[in-house]
């Protein structure tokens, strides 16, 4: 336009811009600004979740106008595409949705940068009904190409490196949401895993590329995808709220908000990866070396030169060898071996397994340092804890191994698989203490899962052991030092059908010496893939946190923190009370399966047969004891019905029928009825209150309520103890009492008069046979009460030691035991007996005198006339001439 021209206004309408010069139009066209407008184009949008939001502003309102979402890029869709059937993928949560609220736009966080890694999420979020990491970004209050966010360093192909890509992005989010009220966004970090779960169909060189901590490049990543993407894992976490984190935030500015929030997000990752592949160890002689430069290890070295009279250097040798026969050297290719091994292995072995109460150790294993505390019954336990949970998503724990299993070939396998070694005592080597006590500390530090067996050793009886409390007194002092985690317990019930063990079980509970493990020992093992040996359950029970022991013992606890060398005087009892409460949280998520219950029934009768009516009759009252009154709400009960239990144990070769014409008739024998007290031991625990009832009507029809639970809870103690029964006395008490009012109510019993007084039918009936049969699967126990007590006072005080007590005791067991011919081995087992002559103790009914000899008072001996009402004439007969002793003792303790 020439100068001093000024552009006039050619028309008055809506589409013509005054401020501006009109081109020419062409000859024979009307001028463009008097075209009449195109029509709209409408484009039919299907429905997208969640709804479109437009970019808010002061002259357009949110939502005023749908924004256009762009397509991800065609070589992006065609890669996944080309990346689909090689996929398959397992979400955690199944339904992320659930987790998500639909009216708020979603931008996902991701650990890693990497083509697959967006591939793999897209995909995973069309199949949950989650919107497209890769179409979402416009719907954000701070626009983006993507949904999406990589906590890793950004790599550009030519340009500069990009270390703070996510906090950049997280902080434009921040920005955007000051600016506009009323909008949030859901960040969601999502965790992903490719070659993970073990299946039947894996192959041996797809564990070389499974998924571990190493970044590996594109072409390790494209091999990884190809051979085991069908494996894939796609964690979802609960979303966080940017605009509650904005309120909450107390005035702390977006940028320091931002790079808050990403370290929390780097740190949340290395947790959910630790929890599902294992913790990142470095090399074994890395972890040595950090072990021998601790300070306690330090001042043991400096100590042991000193006594020993050698060289610093020559003790710090000996403490390394220590730490290199102790240390794991934990393999993710050895254990993803392991679990494509053991997944054909456990096919041949069982006819399944079975996980209950999974879920909640799921939820509480990010974040803490997981202790897998175990029932102790097969060499096989490690090995189906580790394979059940790394199978469903968790590491396996690196697990203490006695160092009699550290044998040539297998030392070296199980190290790689997360065993360390421990020799069975080693009091007397401080060196030796020191280094094992700095390894167990340094696996805390690192977040290390670990198993141990408080029970020291597998359970020949099928009872819980009684527990050695010694890597629990290691774990919490190396808690109390450095308390960086939570430490939480994790009791675990395995129960079993069938032992592989059974054999050698028998053989040492018949009194050969225990066989001593060696290589041609394992390869004879193999020998158990000939047999079937049933179903096998584990079931985890209620988590045991430490702090809260702690806190029940020293509520100043944390006062103690880092003292090397003070032992608080609370430590032991916090100790042996920790050790208690495992035990019981494990016999509180037992699982009872058919061949318990056979186990239970038969051998209570005299010759371990019953007429299969009878049979199917008592073990329809078992489940109703379990299911009307249930222990705990962790036992789990087999659904088969009596008949269905009846037929699957003549299956498994444990009971034989024997075909008479007035009905048959289901028996056990020999060895197998041995084998058989192994499988009621396991839930013993869980009719003592029914069999403690039954039994007072064993030698009374009639009986005062007020008796049967006065008498119940002097005994209780002593049945606790062994049994590891969950119950105060008055919570016991209670039980009883329900125990009685279901007997009422099912016949078994009757009340006469006010209901003070309590009544069983006739000998003959059904419902005394029942109850008969229910009190003797507890009755062996009250007779080695009787023994014992009757022993002490058939002798007088004075008269014994508690180890001299202990052996006659045994003694007599073992003699009544053949004269009565018993099946039950346990009937003479020698810590059952130390354990009840502890109780006494504790309880003030005897006590040592200065010569340390055994001294008591006279209720003792009236314990012993009571004994008539639950133990028949013949069997206190029987034992008061076994024990030695004098006569007129004999005769004051014997009479009715």
């Amino acid at each position: 336009m020439a100068a001093g021209t000024t552009a006039t206004p050619c028309c008055t309408g809506a589409r013509c811009w005054p401020s501006r010069p009109h081109p020419p139009a062409w000859p024979g066209q009307p001028a463009p600004w008097l075209r009449p407008a195109p029509p709209a184009r409408t484009v039919p949008q299907r429905p997208r979740w969640p709804p479109v939001l437009a970019r808010a502003s002061p002259d357009r309102p949110m939502n005023a106008r749908p924004v256009r979402e762009r397509r991800p890029p065609w070589a992006l869709s065609l890669l996944g595409a080309l990346l689909r059937p090689w996929l398959k993928i397992k979400r955690d949560p199944a339904e992320p949705a659930q987790l998500l609220d639909p009216e708020q736009p979603v931008l996902y966080v991701i650990e890693r940068r990497g083509i697959s890694d967006t591939l793999i999420l897209d995909q995973a979020c069309q199949e949950a009904g989650l919107p497209s990491p890769l179409r979402a970004g416009r719907r954000l209050p701070a626009r983006r190409r993507r949904a999406l966010l990589a906590l890793d360093p950004q790599h550009g192909l030519f340009g500069p490196r990009r270390r703070h890509a996510a906090r950049d992005g997280l902080l434009a989010q921040l920005r955007a949401l000051q600016s506009q009220p009323g909008r949030d966004v859901q960040l969601v970090p999502v965790s992903i895993y490719v070659g993970r779960a073990p299946n039947r169909e894996s192959g041996w060189f797809r564990v070389l590329f499974s998924e571990n901590w190493a970044v590996v490049g594109r072409f390790r990543r494209l091999l990884a995808l190809l051979l085991n993407g069908r494996d894939s894992i796609v964690h979802f976490s609960p979303p966080v709220s940017l605009r509650k984190l904005l309120i909450e935030a107390d005035g702390e500015t977006p940028p320091r908000l931002a790079l808050k929030l990403s370290r929390v997000l780097r740190a949340h990752f290395r947790r959910v990866r630790a929890a599902v592949i294992g913790p990142d160890l470095s090399h074994r002689r890395t972890l040595v070396d950090a072990l021998l430069a601790s300070e306690p290890v330090r001042t043991a070295i400096t100590q042991n030169a000193l006594k020993e009279k050698t060289s610093r250097a020559s003790a710090q040798r000996r403490a390394r060898g220590y730490a290199m026969e102790i240390a794991a050297d934990y393999s993710h290719p050895v254990v993803r071996s392991a679990s494509f091994a053991l997944s054909g292995f456990w096919n041949k072995l069982f006819d399944g397994i079975s996980m209950h109460h999974f879920e909640s150790l799921r939820a509480i294993a990010p974040g803490h340092e997981v202790i897998y505390v175990p029932s102790h019954r097969s060499h096989a336990d490690y090995l189906l804890l580790s394979y059940q949970l790394y199978k469903n998503g968790l590491v396996p724990p690196h697990i203490a191994a006695g160092v009699n299993l550290n044998l040539p070939v297998v030392g070296p396998l199980l190290r790689r698989g997360g065993a360390f070694f421990l020799r069975r005592s080693f009091k007397a080597n401080a060196l030796y203490s020191s280094v094992f006590a700095a390894y167990v500390d340094q696996l805390l530090q690192r977040g290390v899962a670990m198993e141990y067996f408080v029970e020291g050793g597998r359970s020949r009886t099928g009872r819980l052991l009684p527990p050695r409390a010694g890597m629990l007194a290691i774990t919490l002092r190396a808690f109390l030092r450095t308390p960086r985690r939570p430490v939480v317990f994790q009791p675990v019930y395995i129960g079993y059908e069938k032992l592989m063990e059974g054999d050698s079980y028998l053989d040492e509970l018949s009194g050969r010496p225990k066989q001593k493990e060696s290589l041609l020992g394992v390869l004879r093992g193999f020998g158990v893939l000939r047999r079937r040996y049933g179903r096998v359950t584990l079931n985890f029970g209620e988590p045991i946190f430490l702090e809260r022991i702690l806190e029940q013992h020293a509520p100043d606890w944390r006062s103690t923190r880092g003292n090397e060398d003070e032992r608080p005087g609370w430590f032991p009892k916090a100790v042996d009370s920790l050790a208690e409460r495992i035990n019981i949280e494990v016999n509180r998520a037992a699982h009872v399966n058919p061949i318990n219950l056979l186990a239970v029934c038969l051998l209570a009768t005299p010759k371990h047969a019953l007429a299969e009516q009878d049979l199917r009759n008592q073990l329809a009252l078992y489940k109703t004891l379990l299911t009307e009154l249930p222990y705990s709400a962790r036992v789990t009960i087999t659904p088969a019905a009596p008949e269905e239990i009846v037929a699957y144990g003549e299956r498994m070769g444990w009971i034989r029928r024997i075909k008479h014409p007035l009905g048959d008739v289901l028996v056990t024998e020999g060895d197998q009825a041995v084998l058989l007290s192994y499988f009621r031991n396991n839930v013993l625990h869980l009719f003592a209150p029914a069999a403690w009832v039954a039994a007072c009507f064993l030698n009374n029809r009639r009986m005062a309520r007020a008796s049967v639970l006065r008498m119940g809870r002097m005994v209780y103690p002593f049945i606790r103890s062994e049994l590891f029964l969950p119950w105060d006395d008055n919570s016991f008490g209670e039980r009883l009492g329900a125990t009685i009012e279901l007997f009422v109510r099912h016949g078994l019993l009757q009340t006469v008069g006010d209901a003070r007084l309590l009544e069983r039918g006739a000998g003959q009936d059904d419902e005394a046979y029942q109850l008969r049969v229910l009190a003797h699967s507890l009755l062996q126990t009250f007779e080695r009460y009787y023994i014992a007590i009757a022993t002490l006072v058939k002798a007088g005080p004075g008269a014994f030691t508690a180890a001299e007590l202990e052996q006659t005791c045994v003694l007599t067991a073992q003699r009544l035991s053949l004269l009565q011919q018993l099946t039950a081995p346990e009937f003479f087992d020698k810590a059952l007996f130390r354990g009840f002559i502890q109780q006494l103790r504790e309880q003030g009914a005897v006590r040592s005198n200065s010569a340390n000899k055994l001294e008591f008072d006279a209720e003792l001996a009236a314990v012993v006339r009571d004994a008539r009402l639950i133990l028949s004439r013949g069997v206190r007969e029987t034992v008061l001439k076994i024990v030695p002793g004098s006569e007129p003792a004999a005769s004051t303790a014997s009479g009715d």
